[in-house]
């Protein structure tokens, strides 16, 4: 069964979610993601010679550990895009919630390697990298989701511009007179 249109409702604009263009975008920050993990360790290891994610002799590259990390990177990326797609189709604010949620998972992932026993440049160097990839994360997909939503049906009604608006609410409503001895003079 369906029900006709309120009246209330009848102009307002209607908006839709791109789903192509919200998931190509979702995929494109999965790679910006595993390549964020991976620099993110070179540097650990290269740059700084902290051995993150694998021992010493595992060479800057590391070993299986760093693939799994820059995969699970991808990965961490698109559960975050699934969930953000559910909240856009189905709660007001979608924004809002998605960034606590994010907010919360950052901070968890950069908590974490502080309750392994690792040592401790060990575990900054690899909270450092998840700080790094849940605020790209969070960016990232906030930028597609606001890109991914389009708006169908009549077009709001113009606005007045400020100077419009200016002009109407203090128009004057007579002339105004200047007497001659407060007219502004040109200074010779």
């Amino acid at each position: 069964m369906t029900y006709p249109e309120s009246p209330n409702d009848a102009g307002s604009p209607r908006i839709r979610l791109d789903s192509g263009r919200f998931w190509a975008g979702a995929v494109a920050t999965a790679v910006v993601a595993a390549l964020i993990a991976l620099v993110g360790i070179l540097i650990c290891r290269w740059t700084l010679g902290i051995p993150i994610l694998a021992p010493v002799g595992a060479g800057a590259w590391g070993d299986a550990h760093t693939g799994l990390f820059v995969f699970g990177a991808a990965i961490v990326a698109l559960v975050p895009a699934a969930l953000l797609y559910l909240l856009m189709l189905g709660t007001p604010q979608p924004g809002l919630f998605f960034a606590w949620i994010m907010g919360l998972a950052t901070l968890a992932a950069v908590v974490y390697p502080f309750s392994t026993s690792a040592p401790v440049n060990q575990k900054g160097a690899t909270a450092v990298v998840n700080l790094v990839l849940g605020i790209a994360i969070t960016s990232l997909l906030t930028g597609v989701a606001a890109r991914a939503v389009r708006r169908t049906g009549p077009p709001p009604p113009p606005s007045r511009t400020i100077r419009q608006r200016y002009e109407y609410e203090y128009e004057p409503t007579q002339p105004v007179n200047i007497p001659p001895s407060r007219a502004p003079r040109d200074w010779e």
